[in-house]
């Protein structure tokens, strides 16, 4: 599977785990994002778990891992979020 696709995959996870703790106001857009690629996979299904390490004032900072169906490390993200607030 070509890695610009599994690095989206975290990205889109590392999002949905930060929308959970952002208020009404509040928006977001990746400004960073750091893969570490650690196996490479053929086939079978993909799993993306993803957490927020940190949330401040205008940054927000997240990790994924992707592991395949087979619990075996695939792909390892951390990203850097801008917080858009309403003005």
């Amino acid at each position: 599977m070509q890695g610009g696709l599994i690095v989206a995959l975290a990205d889109e996870a590392i999002a949905h785990a930060m929308m959970s703790q952002l208020a009404p106001d509040e928006g977001l857009t990746t400004v960073e994002l750091k893969s570490n690629f650690l196996a490479g996979v053929t086939n079978g299904e993909l799993i993306a778990t993803a957490t927020v390490f940190k949330k401040g004032q205008s940054l927000i900072i997240g990790d994924c891992l992707v592991t395949d169906d087979k619990e075996k490390n695939i792909c390892r993200v951390s990203a850097t979020f801008l917080l858009l607030k309403e003005k």
